[in-house]
């Protein structure tokens, strides 16, 4: 690295209540370009016993967790509604992944987050081949981007809210047609993808790319 470097930012990622492919996740971390990844589940990053969570650039929620946040629980596992109440209130980036958007359906602060509406959800199914279509060519997360197919799962449900902009779309009948969509929450710039469920998707370039550059554009470097 030089001088003239920008230093690589600093993401949480933040896991639980769904299971995942872990080496394949760990692998779509582990390579992006100018990202230092921390993987880690919800306990952790709300125990903070580090005391490095306002540190991060941004965070990447991939968690599943259906309960509202409570700050009740063993010690050890932090106070989770007190954390995530903070979300918004710095420019710490916020990137929710997948299943994440449909985390917490009765706690009204994730659906602001979230801009979609959780209880719309009616089914899923595996290993779909889904076009996408690339709404914005000109926004930063998918400026150069082509349509493409991806193998992933679809979420039968409800497209994201009216006050989202709207980066990537398809028409697959058994998938919302919104895919990707950015929001301003509090002060914190939100993105959200629905993609992402296993190892197919983390090994897609186009998935990948612009998993990377959500990131940078929540935590502010493009």
């Amino acid at each position: 690295m030089t001088d003239d470097t920008p230093a690589p930012l600093t993401i949480a990622v933040v896991t639980g209540g769904h299971s995942f492919d872990v080496p394949a996740f760990h692998r779509l971390f582990r390579g992006l370009e100018g990202v230092d990844a921390y993987v880690q589940p919800m306990d952790d990053f709300c125990a903070d016993a580090g005391k490095v969570r306002a540190d991060y650039d941004a965070v990447v929620f991939y968690h599943m967790h259906k309960e509202g946040p409570t700050d009740g629980g063993p010690w050890y596992a932090g106070k989770w509604k007190t954390t995530l109440q903070t979300l918004g209130q710095s420019d710490q980036g916020i990137v929710l992944l997948h299943h994440a958007i449909l985390a917490f359906e009765n706690w009204p602060t994730w659906r602001q987050i979230a801009g979609v509406d959780p209880h719309s959800f009616t089914a899923f199914d595996f290993g779909q081949t889904i076009p996408i279509h690339v709404a914005d060519a000109d926004h930063p997360i998918t400026a150069g981007l082509s349509d493409w197919q991806i193998t992933d799962e679809t979420y039968t449900m409800g497209d994201a809210d009216d006050d989202g902009h709207v980066l990537l779309t398809t028409d697959h009948p058994k998938s919302l047609r919104t895919l990707a969509w950015t929001r301003q929450f509090g002060r914190a710039r939100v993105f959200c993808l629905q993609l992402g469920h296993d190892g197919r998707a983390y090994a897609d370039e186009s998935f990948r790319t612009v998993v990377r550059r959500g990131i940078l554009w929540a935590a502010r470097r493009i």
